[in-house]
């Protein structure tokens, strides 16, 4: 059968995911808001093989491991149900989204393994439905398959439950620098985490109505060009939803001391004029919302306090890409 390939980038959230009202379907609790970043992406390529006894999988032209190759495979089911495929694939992905940024990799992975099985089995791959295939594999890859602003509508359902681009071409200034506080394994991974502050938060539903109440309020600042307004939701959004982390039972945390300095400086910066905001996901690491005219002057203040720091730069980015053929 024929090879197809696709390429999809990772996104941030600016109104967090933050706990699954049906964990089978990966339906969330929460509409979601997020950029896709043009600078880090996965590319995949998928061919159904009728040779093969199993699926073979390979990341960054390394076998995969078994939780991951098995992750894969599940995913695969999925496609061969909607194609009625008996037949087993390869793949060969390709992450271009260093760890040394900060950002999860697995938005980009499975939105860009949901647009090659879906091409390669000839089955649709409208955005759409490739959104809700991707929310199978991975919550934020339904969000991966847009580029720009795009907002996760939460749903109630299989069908419902998808992702819709609010604005995919940005074409004034607003970026992302992503500050790597530490790249080793979290201790809490991002599942655990959601699922023990879903149920032993006693504020979760009162973090969950805040956030849906947020999304018309940033879908008006996205429209307007508000950098202030989007950074100003996004940061709050952020803080509530690692507030209830350490009220949680048993509570935990992901920011370290070093997070918190990065954060005050943020809001110091502000003090004076500039305006950045931060955001964080389930790890330590921390984002900066800001206007690209003042990369330069953010950098500097983070090198003043952290000499060694890791600064990424990112843009917005563009939605999935599908084409016949290999990588």
């Amino acid at each position: 059968m024929t090879i197809y390939s696709a390429r999809a980038h990772t996104n941030i959230a600016l109104l967090k995911y933050w706990g699954k009202a049906d964990p089978t379907l990966i339906i969330p609790t929460t509409t979601s808001i997020s950029l896709t970043l043009k600078e880090f992406y996965t590319e995949t390529s998928v061919e159904f093989d009728p040779t093969l006894a199993k699926d073979q999988i390979f990341l960054d032209d390394q076998a995969m491991d078994q939780k991951g190759s098995k992750k894969v495979s599940n995913f695969l089911d999925l496609v061969r149900q909607q194609s009625n495929l008996k037949t087993f694939a390869t793949v060969r992905s390709y992450n271009h989204v260093p760890t040394a940024a900060g950002l999860a990799s697995s938005a980009s992975a499975f939105a860009a393994l949901a647009g090659a099985a879906s091409a390669a089995a000839g089955i649709s791959t409208d955005p759409t439905d490739l959104s809700r295939l991707a929310r199978r594999g991975s919550g934020s890859a339904s969000r991966s398959i847009f580029g720009g602003f795009v907002q996760w509508n939460k749903g109630h359902d299989d069908h419902s439950s998808v992702a819709v681009p609010l604005q995919t071409q940005v074409d004034w200034p607003v970026q992302l620098l992503t500050v790597v506080v530490s790249d080793q394994p979290k201790k809490i991974d991002s599942r655990g985490g959601m699922q023990n502050v879903l149920t032993n938060s006693p504020f979760y539903q009162t973090w969950v109505d805040r956030t849906n109440a947020s999304v018309p309020l940033m879908q008006a600042a996205i429209e307007n060009h508000d950098l202030k307004q989007i950074g100003s939701l996004a940061e709050a959004n952020a803080l509530e939803m690692h507030a209830q982390n350490s009220v949680a039972t048993p509570p935990f945390n992901y920011l370290t001391d070093v997070s918190w300095d990065i954060i005050n400086l943020v809001q110091e910066l502000r003090q004076q004029g500039i305006p950045v905001y931060a955001t964080m996901d389930a790890g330590p690491n921390v984002k900066l919302i800001s206007n690209p005219r003042d990369t330069e002057l953010i950098q500097n203040a983070l090198l003043q306090i952290l000499s060694d720091a890791k600064i990424e730069v990112a843009t917005p980015g563009p939605g999935i890409e599908i084409w016949e053929g290999q990588l």
